[in-house]
Formats: structure tokens, sequence, C-alpha cells
């Protein structure tokens, strides 16, 4: 009996978690992508490109689609339950709501486990493949696109000017080009009346056929007026063609070595080995200050030639001491002090770049902790409190997930800020959320178990009345 109901719970949840899980991932994957379809658009990516980028992106966007899924669907299957009355049954039959989540409960386990291992190994991977191919995209030229009446400079060494061209795009007419090939400005100029444009061996190759032009040179020497040429070349033709190769048109791959330096593309091994380094260099500068400004320090008198006595508080100088040594020092010391000064500000600005930088590893590090625990964390709010509202479907669910979704953020992110300052260690200031978060789940669960009824009117009537007649009493007492 228990076995039965535990997989129909089970497959009531799956059901939904892959539901949000795919329109949650779905939405902020419409946001990432429209975040840089300007930069995207016009480049003639292929389908591969595209479904390349989303399924990295998609992988990265999990470790936040997770846990708002795990609260969303769990406070819809419980929420349907109650709804039917179907837990009100179960628990007449002697089964705790303990018992009842205890399925659901193994699930977020697992998942928190598997979301810290693939937070720690798959998470990298994909931001080192998607930043990678997103550079890559970005460097690709946009697709060839000759418009009317402006001129194209796509193709390196030429810009061409048509004035009008066939619906199909193949034909053109009134064309100009400049040839910039050799470096010698507007001196080559091609002209025709009408061209044909197509594609040659699997579009590496764009070929323009003209017909009835000419080309233009102004042929100079070194000894020769640039504003009057020593030639000028002027040949006409009834057809002629230009091969132009479209290889800067291609997507290049970068090695993604060089992107492998990057606290996103590290596990978490690597991340602590990281903060270790910085660590390291920051003590390095700290000694490196104390012995390096020594060597600022100018002692001008030294053994027995400063010969001073002290009278009256007063110092009096070796009369040996001359005036002109003494402005000497002191022009050299006040060289040495603003030496010594920009020496520190510069070692200090140093030092605060390596905190910050440290403090960037230790958010990365500790957000693949928290983000696979808030799974777990977000199923004891989302479970209770659907047990306690009693209210299946994508309405109410959906409105009360997104609110304490929201609130966990606002303290994730309030904990994050505060381990970037280094206000806080990133051990404490991580946790954050997860800390705020996990007593209003262990709340809704002693409220759930004692059937409590928090949401509902009725509940807040009961409590005025009350309150009323205290006061009632109070009153006719004092009377």
């Amino acid at each position: 009996m228990i076995k039965k109901l535990d997989l129909l719970i089970f497959k009531s949840f799956i059901v939904n978690f892959a539901m949000t899980v795919s329109v949650i991932t779905f939405i902020f994957l419409t946001q990432t992508i429209l975040s840089y379809l300007s930069e995207l658009i016009g480049k003639g990516l292929t389908i591969l490109d595209w479904t390349e980028l989303i399924s990295y992106f998609c992988l990265f966007l999990f470790p936040v689609t997770f846990p708002l899924g795990v609260l969303l669907a769990s406070l819809i299957t419980y929420g349907g339950l109650g709804e039917f009355n179907e837990l009100t049954v179960i628990k007449s039959s002697g089964i705790s709501l303990i018992r009842i989540l205890m399925p659901i409960f193994i699930f977020a386990v697992f998942l928190s486990a598997f979301m810290l291992w693939f937070n720690d190994r798959v998470i990298p991977y994909a931001n080192l493949k998607a930043y990678s191919l997103l550079y890559d995209l970005r460097q690709k030229k946009p697709s060839l696109e000759i418009k009317e009446g402006v001129f194209y400079k796509g193709l390196p060494g030429y810009s061409i000017r048509i004035s009008g061209k066939s619906p199909d795009g193949n034909m053109l007419k009134n064309i100009m080009i400049y040839d910039h090939s050799q470096g010698r400005g507007n001196t080559d100029v091609i002209l025709a009346d009408s061209a044909m444009m197509y594609m040659a061996m699997e579009n590496r190759y764009l070929i323009l056929e003209l017909f009835d032009g000419g080309s233009y040179n102004e042929q100079q020497s070194e000894t020769s007026n640039p504003i009057n040429p020593q030639q000028f070349i002027r040949n006409k033709f009834k057809k002629s063609k230009m091969i132009f190769s479209l290889a800067s048109f291609d997507l290049n791959r970068t090695k993604e070595e060089l992107f492998a330096g990057n606290r996103l593309m590290k596990n978490s091994s690597q991340l602590t080995h990281g903060i270790d380094s910085l660590a390291k260099d920051g003590n390095m500068i700290k000694d490196q200050v104390q012995t390096g400004s020594k060597a600022y320090y100018y002692y001008l008198f030294q053994n027995d030639t400063l010969k001073s006595s002290y009278k009256k508080g007063q110092v009096v100088l070796d009369s040996l001491i001359t005036k002109d040594r003494r402005e000497v020092a002191h022009s050299k010391a006040i060289q040495a002090a603003r030496s010594i000064k920009a020496y520190a500000e510069g070692q200090a600005e140093r030092l605060v770049q390596i905190e910050k930088e440290k403090n960037l590893y230790k958010v990365t590090k500790f957000q693949k902790y928290t983000q696979a625990l808030a799974c777990l964390i977000l199923f004891l709010i989302g479970a209770p409190l659907g047990a306690i509202i009693k209210k299946g479907g994508l309405g109410v669910p959906v409105l009360i997930s997104i609110c304490f979704f929201i609130l966990y953020y606002v303290f994730s992110m309030i904990g994050e800020k505060w381990t970037r300052e280094g206000i806080v260690e990133g051990y404490i200031g991580m946790w954050v959320g997860n800390f705020a978060m996990l007593p209003v789940g262990l709340f809704f669960l002693r409220q759930a178990k004692n059937d409590s009824r928090i949401f509902e009117s009725d509940f807040y009537f009961i409590f005025w009345d009350k309150i009323k007649n205290t006061f009632k009493r109070i009153l006719l007492k004092n009377k």
C-alpha cells in the first residue's frame, strides 16, 4: 500500500518537475539569448551553431532552474493532493505527513548530491565551451548582403556599391567597385552596367560576372605628383569576371586553452588552489613592502659624523655640518619620502586587486555547494507549503514559488555581495540565502504537520474574534 502510494506521489512529482524545469529553463534561456542576439544576428549562423550554443547555455542554467523547479513542482504536487482531499484521506489511514513527504525528500537529497557533482564537473566544461564559442561567433563576419545605394565593405580590400538588384539577389545593376587591395586609396575603380553574382566551390568563393563596363587605374611613380598622376589607364570590357575568397566569413575556432584560466572554467579543487595562490601572492607583496621600503630610507650621517647634544629640548648640531649639506639632505629626504609613498600606494593597489580576485574565487567555489543544497532547502519550503495552502495547478503555486525564490535570491545576493567586498568570509556570506530559508522551511514543515490553517481566511477571522473577546473580558473586569 505504502509503496504504491510512494510511487503515485513520485510519478506526479516527476511530471510536474519535468514540466516546470522545461518552462523555467526556456524563460531563462530566452532572456540569455536575447542579451546576445544583437551581436549574433545577421552573421549567417547555421542551425548547428545555434543548437550548440543553446545546449551549452541550457547546461549552465540548470543550477538555477533545478532548485526553482523543485520548489514549484513539490508545491503543485502536494497542493493538488490537498485540494482534492487526498492528503486528508492518506492521513486518516494512519500515515504521517513526514512519511508522505519521504519519497520526494529522498529524491531531493539525491538531486542535491547530483547537482554538487554537476556544478563541479559539468558546469566548468559547459562554461568553457559556451564562452569560447560565443567569442568566436562574435568575431565572425556578417553574412554577405550587398544593399542598394550603400557601399559594402565586407570583402577584404574592396568596396562595392550597386543601384539595384533582382528579387532573388543574383542580378545586380550599375555596379561600382573600388579596389583597395594594393593599398593605393581610391585609384582603382571598376564600373559595370550589370553583373551576375553567384557562389562556387561549396560557397567558398563569390564570383561576379560584370557586363558592359570598364576599369580605371591611376599609375603613380615615386617622382610623380599625387595630384597629377603620371599615367591614367582605362580599359573597357563587354564581359569580365572577378573572384572573391569568402574564407574570412568562415567560423574560425579559438583554442579553448586560452579561456581555461578563467575562474568560471575551474572546478572546486582548482578554485581552492587559485585561492591559495592568490593568498601567497598577497603575503609575498606584504613582505616585499617591508623589505623593499628600507631601500628608500636615506642615512646621511653615520658613526661619529653626526655629533649632537641635547640642551633644553633643542638639538645642537656639530659645527662641521654646513648649511648646504643640511639642504641637500633635506631635499633627498623629501624625494625618498615621495618615492616610498608611490611605492606603497602601488603595492597597496596590487593587494586590493588580489583580494578582490580572491573573493571572486570564493564566490564561485561556494556557489557550487549552495546551489546544490538549495534543491533540498526549497523542497522543505514547497512541499509543506503545498500541504498547507491545498491548491494545485499553476495559479497560486506559481505566485507563491516566485515570491519565495525571489526572497532566497535576494538573501543570496546580499551574502555574495558581502563575500565580494570582503566583509565576511565565503563560508559565511555565500550560505546566507540557505541559512535564511532553512528556518522558513522547518517552520512550514511544523505547521503542515499540525494541520495549520495559516493560509485560510477563517483562521484570521477566528484569531481576530479571539482578540476582540479578550479585550471585552478585560473591559468588563475593569468595570
